[in-house]
């Protein structure tokens, strides 16, 4: 455990995780992750919804099936298919029961597609706001999640909502002696994301983020969705025009934003927190700044993340990657 790897007490110790895209099981990890690394903060750094539905289609006779991931199941028992729709929770999609009939309307629509999957996600992170004021009542620990590139923009007023979680994307917030400042936004990618736009314009919206912290740069977090350009936390693989991983995803490429590590090379803060690229796990300083991506093993229901101790408001005294 943790708290037993670092023998002294920190002013400060911070867990950060990110990218669970709508896995209910790290979401559940993430919520117990204070008490069970004796945080005072933990910090979701982006994208913590899902991509896709996965339609439960009523077979008559109490019968259902569905199809995940190109396999199709039968189940003939309510137990069968609750067991089904948590094993797609975990996986990080929303599974929802349907009839045959609506199944080929939304075959044939893609606009209802798209209301279905919307109103699934929305209601699944006010459900996850809800979980996160009941396990983290009364524990003194305070949560910060600020959405990712691939969150859409009603996500940002229901965590502002709710109790127990703070809304980071676009604010500096404090805790002990530290400012943490966060945004999901990042360089273009090839999907067209909700939150992305070019290199100068973001460098715009850092800089005006970052011009409004008042504490000094070892005292200072930049929670940065996107990680810096050629800084080894953004190799990602290479894809070719149709999309495809090439050369069977062993080649790589730099993909982070030059605007964010302009800002990190300009600012210094003591500590820069980044994901977006699961594959990319690791550390790396640019200056004195402590850069990391802990990545992400969402699909597997396992929760990657790093713990991080500050002491008395000066710097990063230690860290850990942490799996779990």
């Amino acid at each position: 455990m943790i708290s037993r790897l670092f023998s002294r007490g920190p002013d400060t110790r911070i867990f950060f995780a990110t990218d669970i895209h709508g896995s209910e099981t790290c979401w559940k990890k993430f919520l117990n992750s204070g008490k069970h690394y004796e945080a005072k903060v933990i910090v979701l750094g982006g994208d913590m919804t899902g991509k896709a539905l996965v339609p439960i289609v009523e077979a008559g006779k109490g019968n259902w099936h569905a199809t995940l991931l190109e396999n199709r199941r039968d189940f003939t028992t309510e137990d069968e298919v609750k067991e089904f729709e948590d094993s797609v929770r975990r996986r990080g999609y929303y599974p929802f029961r349907t009839t045959p009939d609506e199944m080929a309307e939304l075959e044939s629509d893609e606009k209802l597609r798209d209301k279905y999957f919307h109103e699934e996600m929305l209601g699944t992170v006010e459900r996850w706001m809800r979980m996160a004021e009941e396990k983290l009542a009364g524990t003194g620990i305070e949560c910060y999640v600020s959405p990712g590139n691939d969150d859409q923009f009603e996500v940002d007023e229901i965590i502002a909502n709710a109790r127990g979680v703070h809304l980071a994307e676009g604010r500096v917030v404090e805790f002990g002696n530290f400012q943490m400042v966060s945004t999901g936004w990042a360089n273009r990618t090839p999907w067209d994301t909700y939150r992305e736009e070019d290199e100068p314009d973001l460098k715009k919206r850092l800089d005006e983020m970052t011009s409004q912290v008042t504490a000094p740069p070892e005292q200072t977090v930049y929670n940065f969705h996107c990680p810096p350009h050629q800084s080894g936390l953004d190799d990602a693989p290479e894809i070719t025009a149709d999309m495809r991983p090439k050369d069977a995803g062993r080649s790589t490429m730099p993909v982070g934003s030059t605007a964010v590590r302009e800002a990190i090379e300009e600012g210094q803060p003591a500590l820069a927190l980044h994901g977006h690229i699961h594959e990319a796990r690791g550390n790396t300083r640019i200056g004195r700044t402590l850069c990391i991506n802990p990545g992400s093993s969402y699909e597997q229901g396992q929760l990657l993340g790093a713990v991080v101790d500050l002491d008395g408001g000066k710097k990063v005294k230690r860290f850990v990657l942490t799996s779990g």
